[in-house]
């Protein structure tokens, strides 16, 4: 006979064991009885319908812990609803589990469109993070419809117990352990990804974020070593999981598996058969861009890039990488339009893209290793449109400036972005023209002497990017030229590379990257309905407030000039050889001369601002570095030296403060001693003068 003790035992062991659900068939039918639909469950669950369904045919079991949620929903179903005789009470909507917190997911769409007469609503979840954002109620834009085709968003962030950790404090079940599956998985039963950003584009593939466990879990090493940078290193191609990848008939893109790996099929017909991954501990989220991102936790990391994925685009790559992506996804280069020989739809041309071929640039447009420079013998210059690194001469600084105590910088918000704003490029391939009359409103390239403009020397010369009078005959984008003719300054070409089609191609970028740094700004406090005061106020402790949207925030500003930047992306690697096309250049997005157009408008700008700010306070700056300047000013506020009217608001034509593109923020203040020091040693007191004491050498 069993002792007490060993009964005890047995029992014990059978309480610790798993909690027991009711068979697959019982469990659809206690839902179906309590009137809720698997969408509605998927959502207290906070997973997907496909797992609810699994959960209801017996493919697949929950684990903790959602099971025990799962369990006690059972449970109380069960006691309503008994497989035998009438229910216990009158059916009522299933309240959300307690385990579970967060916003919830969108409803189905396929649910019954008649509803109980006065349903209960369940009440919020404890621990459902309120809304950060700070901007008054009657301000705040609609958030955007869910797309019912991904009802779970555009990404998510998987970790090394099989969690996927999606948007709005969902969390998904992903049983994968091989990349195969998990790239099936995403596809079939994630509900990921993002709809398309302009009707004639595409919708962005899903992304999911591997953490260093998860990169294990699946195969993957979890660092990539060698001597290069670690973000253009890529697995072996004969590494287990790039075998695996292709014995499960699945594609890696050109740029092989690395931080980020594109892994597809064919397209078959409108369906696209395509996952992207980031890798975090292969440095796939660049600490510059993405500061303190790569440490949070996956629920933080999904918020951060959901945010920006929301705001901007679902990452494909560095900030560059996406920045580029954004115009494509923006302005699509096909269409489908009718042929009338035949009635039936093909594949056009849509108007205001860049098409789908890549365009030589003109020669003084090129680099020096471009082809069309290295087979022609091109020797003619080329443009030298880039922002200002100039320093005063110190010299030509007054005595009355000499004794002001401080020196202030100010930062202009995404310059660059500001710049794009109603910017009018060429979208057509270049044409010669020899002695042409300049005209402003046609962009190109245009050699041409300004070297006989004297202006002050107290500011820098708007004409190149170190602030020097120009020598002699030079390349200019049209930007420059027409402000030479704003200064009252005759203009006489040479000689020209000018576009006949023209249009505002970067319109619809500036515009979604302007709504997202604002927005953003807004989350964080900083409103634009704050008084100069109170917007310095905010600025000062914004980042503090919420370090994931302060990462969002970098990331826009990133996206913006790496964007700009590869639009002239120069060849990497040792191996290059000179006058060699390198794999950039087959992009129609390749275009250095729209590259220069948004340079030479946000330089013209910042000199515009300079001449202005002199004409009405008799200030001159200290130096200049791309979208920063510095100025002496008598206190440590740009309060201090800002023109304003008597009316107390800002004069217009000068810098003013603000949160939106092009208006400007305190970089940092320091000493003027400081500032003259660092002059006097040819250095730039623009580079530094946020950074504190510690001074780099200028070329680090």
């Amino acid at each position: 006979m069993a002792s007490e003790e060993e009964l005890f035992a047995n029992i014990d062991a059978l309480l610790e064991e798993e909690p027991q659900l009711p068979p697959p068939a019982e469990r659809a039918r206690l839902r179906e009885a309590a009137g809720i639909t698997q969408a509605r469950l998927a959502t207290a669950l906070k997973s997907t319908v496909q797992t609810v369904k699994n959960y209801e045919n017996g493919r697949s079991e929950p684990k903790s812990p959602r099971l025990e949620a799962y369990q006690r929903l059972l449970k109380g179903w069960a006691a309503k609803y008994p497989a035998h005789g009438a229910p216990a009470a009158a059916p009522q909507p299933a309240p959300v589990p307690d385990t579970f917190t967060g916003p919830a997911a969108p409803a189905d769409v396929s649910a019954p469109a008649q509803a109980p007469a006065a349903p209960e609503r369940p009440a919020r979840p404890a621990g459902r993070p309120a809304t950060s954002s700070r901007r008054p109620a009657a301000k705040k834009a609609a958030a955007p419809a869910t797309d019912p085709r991904f009802p779970h968003g555009p990404l998510a962030v998987l970790d090394g117990d099989g969690s996927a950790y999606a948007v709005g404090g969902v969390v998904l079940d992903c049983p994968a352990t091989t990349v195969p599956e998990l790239v099936e998985w995403t596809l079939r039963e994630s509900g990921l990804g993002a709809p398309k950003l302009n009707r004639y584009g595409k919708d962005s593939d899903p992304l999911i974020v591997l953490t260093a466990a998860a990169a294990v879990k699946l195969g993957l090493p979890e660092r990539l070593e060698g001597h290069e940078q670690r973000r253009s290193l890529r697995l072996p191609e004969d590494h287990p999981v790039v075998k695996q990848v292709a014995k499960a008939k699945w594609q890696l893109t050109q740029r092989g598996f690395g931080p980020w790996a594109r892994i597809y099929r064919k397209a078959q017909g409108r369906d696209r058969q395509c996952v992207q991954l980031a890798i975090l501990s292969w440095d796939a989220l660049d600490e510059r861009s993405w500061p303190g991102v790569a440490e949070m936790e996956p629920a933080d990391i999904a918020r951060v890039l959901g945010v920006y994925a929301q705001r901007v685009i679902t990452p494909r790559g560095s900030t560059a990488v996406s920045g580029l992506e954004l115009m494509t996804a923006l302005r699509p280069p096909t269409k489908a339009v009718q042929d009338p020989a035949t009635g039936n739809w093909v594949s056009g041309y849509n108007a205001g893209s860049l098409g789908t071929e890549p365009m030589d640039p003109a020669p003084p447009e090129a680099t020096p290793e471009h082809p069309v420079v290295v087979n022609s013998g091109w020797s003619g210059g080329f443009l030298n449109e880039e922002a200002y690194q100039w320093v005063r001469d110190v010299d030509t600084l007054s005595d009355e400036e000499c004794t002001l105590p401080w020196a202030v910088g100010l930062d202009l918000n995404t310059a660059f972005l500001a710049a794009a704003a109603r910017l009018v490029v060429g979208l057509s391939a270049p044409d010669h023209f020899h002695a042409p009359k300049f005209n402003p409103k046609i962009p190109g390239s245009w050699l041409a002497d300004l070297s006989h403009i004297e202006l002050d020397p107290r500011l820098p010369s708007p004409f190149t990017p170190d602030g020097s009078r120009p020598t002699g005959p030079a390349w200019y984008q049209t930007h420059t030229l027409a402000y030479a003719q704003e200064l009252g300054y005759d203009v006489h070409p040479i000689e020209a590379y000018l576009r006949r089609e023209t249009g505002a191609y970067l319109d619809p970028w500036h515009d979604r990257l302007k709504n997202a740094y604002v927005d953003t700004l807004a989350d964080m406090g900083v409103t634009r309905d704050l008084s100069d005061t109170e917007f310095l106020a905010a600025m000062e402790h914004h980042k503090e407030k919420d370090p994931g949207l302060a990462a969002v925030l970098s990331a826009i500003k990133a996206t913006v000039k790496g964007g700009v930047g590869k639009l002239r992306e120069r060849p990497q690697g040792k191996s290059y050889k000179e006058g060699e096309p390198w794999p950039a250049l087959s992009r129609p997005t390749w275009r250095p001369d729209i590259r220069a157009a948004v340079i030479s408008k946000a330089r013209v700008n910042m000199h515009r601002k300079l001449r202005n700010m002199a004409d009405m306070t008799g200030l001159y700056p200290l130096a200049v570095l791309s979208d920063c300047v510095v100025y002496p000013s008598p206190g440590t506020s740009p309060l201090d030296f800002l023109p304003y009217a008597a009316s107390g608001k800002p004069q217009p034509g000068g810098f003013r403060l603000g949160p939106t593109p092009g208006l400007a923020k305190l970089e940092g203040v320091q000493q003027m001693l400081w500032a003259v020091d660092l002059m006097e040693k040819g250095l730039n007191p623009a580079r530094h003068i946020k950074g504190g004491d510690a001074v780099l050498d200028e070329g680090e």
